[in-house]
This record gives structure tokens, sequence and C-alpha cells, in this order.
């Protein structure tokens, strides 16, 4: 297997993807949430130990005083079905924005978009413009796409227009749009799924795939957080559907992460550094967070090398960039330094991209604490929580199977604390 540097004294062996499969019964994949969101079977996992509760009861295992993040991010309504002239329908899934690049610019925009997107039924749409009718305010308007080229053979970019000046690109996709559940999730999205394919605290539109860990949060947890005095930590994350896709390539290193894009406000900045100064406990909602987490703490470390540069050419976190990474600071160092370099540009918000992938072997550097569901084989997903947990992932995921519980996106939850790997 190929090594490549992590740090100067340690080095990285890029696994097998092979090495994280498993059998996953079709039977065990949820295909629809249950009637209530904390009432999802809750794994445990402790330094080996294994035990098993309800979401609901989630707190009487988080230490007092931690800090939580969230990904506050909104999925919209990515997911199109257009119809071809001779009537051949066509399914178009969007990934990620390219023209305007910044996913809020995109929704906001009047004029024509291009995004990567995934296409279902790719044989019958050789060539021309396909249309997809939808209303507002009872007057009928149309959506069109032209497939304009491919991006790496699987995912292609396409130039989407609309005949209405007065409606943006988000106001088309909230019109025109369905919920884009997961490919596995083999049925049409239905009237609850725009409700329960979203988080409680989701608040800024631009994701494409939701946030699943959050999905098991009620308003009512939320309020027993702050009664146990924990912090609730905003940051936002746009996820990709890119994120969910498979690993094809049996050499990880072979594998593309899409790019995502993340937000974070001084003021949450502030908290995460007041709870790493006070060497307290920061529990991450989801694989999107800690992502989002992680790349806050490089988007510090390359502006301790570079200060004065400025965030269109500083802040983009590469796939393997961390790992060849030899600056040691630690957590609160890269905070204080994100932090200065805000206020000295008057900047209140980070906006920055990340391609980051987590594997074995990867050293976190801010979260202790991590709540996830249950991924697919083979998946970056399942390479983070192994990178988490160690080799320990099997025995977890064993104990869900033989326990029955509900995997993937409208599955049960876990809570795993990391096991700090040698």
């Amino acid at each position: 297997m190929k090594n490549i540097v992590l740090n100067s004294d340690q080095n990285l062996r890029i696994p097998d993807i092979k090495e994280f499969s498993y059998n996953l019964p079709r039977d065990r994949i949820a295909f629809y949430p249950l009637p209530e969101r904390d009432m999802s079977k809750l794994l445990i996992y402790n330094k080996g130990i294994i035990l098993e509760n309800v979401f609901q009861n989630i707190f009487e295992y988080l230490p007092e005083n931690s800090g939580i993040v969230f990904n506050n991010s909104k999925v919209i309504k990515a997911r199109f079905l257009f119809e071809k002239e001779s009537g051949g329908k066509i399914e178009v899934l969007c990934l990620e924005p390219l023209t305007p690049i910044d996913p809020y610019k995109s929704l906001m925009s009047r004029e024509p978009v291009e995004w990567k997107c995934i296409i279902g039924n790719l044989k019958k749409w050789k060539k021309g413009v396909i249309r997809c009718g939808f209303f507002s305010e009872n007057k009928a308007y149309n959506l069109y796409a032209d497939r304009i080229g491919s991006e790496d053979g699987e995912v292609w970019r396409v130039r989407f227009n609309w005949d209405s000046d007065d409606l943006n690109f988000g106001q088309v996709i909230e019109l025109a749009g369905h919920v884009p559940l997961p490919p596995y999730i083999k049925r049409t999205d239905e009237p609850e799924d725009r409700l329960r394919y979203q988080t409680v605290y989701s608040r800024i539109e631009g994701s494409v795939a939701a946030p699943t860990a959050g999905l098991h949060f009620t308003q009512e947890l939320l309020e027993k957080a702050q009664k146990k005095s924990m912090e609730q930590i905003d940051i936002t994350l746009h996820v990709s559907a890119g994120t969910f896709l498979p690993v094809k390539e049996n050499n990880i290193a072979k594998h593309e992460m899409h790019r995502e894009f993340f937000s974070v406000g001084a003021d949450s900045i502030e908290r995460l550094l007041k709870i790493s100064n006070s060497h307290s406990h920061l529990v991450s909602v989801g694989t999107t967070s800690m992502r989002a987490l992680e790349s806050i703490y490089w988007a510090g470390v390359k502006l301790s090398k570079n200060y004065d540069v400025e965030t269109d050419d500083c802040i983009n976190i590469g796939q393997w960039e961390p790992y060849y990474n030899d600056i040691r600071i630690n957590a609160s160092e890269s905070l204080e330094v994100l932090l200065d370099w805000m206020a000295k540009k008057r900047i209140s918000t980070l906006r920055a991209s990340t391609r980051l992938i987590i594997v074995p072997g990867y050293r976190f550097m801010i979260p202790d604490i991590l709540i996830t569901n249950f991924h697919m084989p083979e998946s970056t997903l399942l390479l983070l929580v192994a990178a988490w947990i160690g080799t320990d992932w099997k025995k977890v995921y064993e104990y869900a199977l033989r326990k029955n519980f509900r995997f993937l996106s409208y599955g049960d939850s876990s809570l795993l604390f990391r096991n700090i790997v040698t």
C-alpha cells in the first residue's frame, strides 16, 4: 500500500477500501423514519464497551458542560424529474454549483446556473435540452436543462435556465424539485420527507443531502441540552451528495472527494476556543460537522503559515493536504489565528471550502465525541468512523447488525467516544 506523510515523524498507510466492507442486508436499511425522531435506537461505544439505549436518553451519556456542534445547513429540493419531447423520463440530481460556484449566489441567481449533476436514465438523453414544468401562483413555467460536458464520466456539467425573470434558482428548486432522498431508498419522495429529511435546527439553504446524524434531535432535546449547560454551537457545511457515493477505487488514494462549502461565525469560533481552553468535551453531531470542524482547524494552520493572504487564495482545504502538513499547532492556537485574522480583515463569518477526506491514521484536532448513523460499506463515512475508533468499528457494526439496528440515513444512531490510536 502507498504511504504518504502525515507529519514529519509519522506515515499514513492508505488502506484498500475492501478492508471496510461488511454485509448489509436490504431489510436492515431504513426506508422510512420512525414516527418519533428521538425514539431511534442509540448505540453507545466507549473504550471498547458497547451499550444501547434510545436516542431520547442520549444526555445520560454526555458529560455536562460539553459543547455540541450542529450543522445547520438546510436541504434543498435538488432532485428534478425532466421529460424529453419524446416522453422519456430523466432524473437529474444536483451535487454542487459550478457557475456561480458559491451555493448562496447560485440559489439567488436569476440568470442561468451550472451544477455538477448525477443523471439517471442517461442513455435516453443523448443530446438536446430537456424540460420540467412547474407552477408558481397558478402560472405555468418551465425549467430547462442542457448537458454541456462530463466532469469525470459519472458526474456531468448541466446548465439550468427557466422562463421567469421573477424567480431565482432557489425558488425554482423549491417549486420544481423533489426531496433528494439517497439512491438506496428505492421510492419516490413523499410529503412527510419534506419535514423528516431535515433537521429541526436547519436554517441555511444549500445541502443536497441531509446531515443525517441530526435527524434524531427534537426541540425538546435541544432545550434539555440548554438545561444541562451544554454550549450549542452552529456551523454550516453544505452537504454534497458526493459525500455518500461509494468508493469505487480499491486504492482510496484515487478516490476524488467533491468540494463542500462551509462557513462559521466568529462567535462560534470563540465558543470553540473557550471549550478548547477549558479542556471540556466537544461533541460533533455527524460526520459533516466533523469535516467542518477539522477543516476549520486546518484553515487556521494555513493562515499561521501565510497570515496576510486573501480568503480566496487561502481557505480551501485540499483532500490530502493535511496529511502532508508538518506544522504542529494545537486547536486553541489555530482558532486564535483565525479570530485574529478575521478581526484584521473585518470578517464576521469565515467562508471556505473543503475536500478533506478522513481515513484511518488521521489525527483529529478538535472534537472528542461523535454522534453518527450507521453508514454504507466501503464509503468515506465508514472510513471516518474507522479513523475515529480504530478497528473496533467492526465490533460496533457487528453488534448493530446482531441487535437489529436500522441502518443509513433514516436509521438508528450511535454515540462514539474517540479511541486514541497510537
